[in-house]
């Protein structure tokens, strides 16, 4: 059994994908960017962060020790990290610039048991040319809400794919792969 220190479904569906056993702990920490943090560097940062504040809450609640497993996914365009989308607007805008190019996802992993380990893995997805009409309809579903860089590859935006190269599930959210290496490390699988 471990502590999942996310709110995301996402993370929780890979997980139980795999046969892993969770309890779920949503610490609120503050995900701003450092100035001149470089996105890998911050992707890493926010991994630690949530695995760190997940401990925390365990203990304060008095729960039983177990490892806690902390993970963040952005999306990298030219060299900017394209956040979660609060409005139709901010997702327009993500998609827009995403349409007809390539770009990087990061997702960082923590898991703090006995030992402290940290992977981040590079994703590479390039989208087809996406049109005013297409973007439109996407964003009607409110599907882009909430989800780095305005999409979900899981979801409908599977449509705009032309190409991944990487981790599926580590755009999706949790790159299953590298996470059951820590989770073995740790004698979990």
């Amino acid at each position: 059994m471990i502590y999942l220190a996310s709110a995301s479904e996402r993370r929780q569906e890979l997980l139980k994908q795999i046969g892993i056993t969770f309890v779920t702990l949503a610490p609120d920490i503050d995900e701003a960017p450092r100035p001149f943090e470089a996105p890998q560097a911050y992707v890493q940062r926010m991994a630690h962060e949530k695995a760190a504040a997940g401990a925390r809450e365990r203990d304060r609640r008095g729960l039983a020790a177990a490892p806690v497993l902390g993970a963040d996914t952005i999306v990298v365009h030219d060299g900017a990290i394209l956040h979660k989308p609060d409005e139709v607007s901010a997702a327009r805008a993500a998609l827009g610039r995403l349409s007809g190019t390539e770009h990087a996802v990061y997702t960082a992993v923590c898991l703090s048991g006995r030992a402290h380990h940290e992977v981040v893995v590079r994703s590479d997805v390039t989208f087809k040319a996406l049109s005013e009409a297409e973007i439109d309809a996407y964003c009607a579903t409110g599907e882009p809400i909430g989800k780095a860089g305005g999409y979900a590859i899981q979801g409908r935006a599977a449509l705009f794919v032309t190409r991944l190269s990487g981790s599926y599930s580590g755009v999706v959210g949790l790159p299953l792969y590298e996470c059951g290496r820590l989770l073995a490390a740790e004698g979990l699988l």
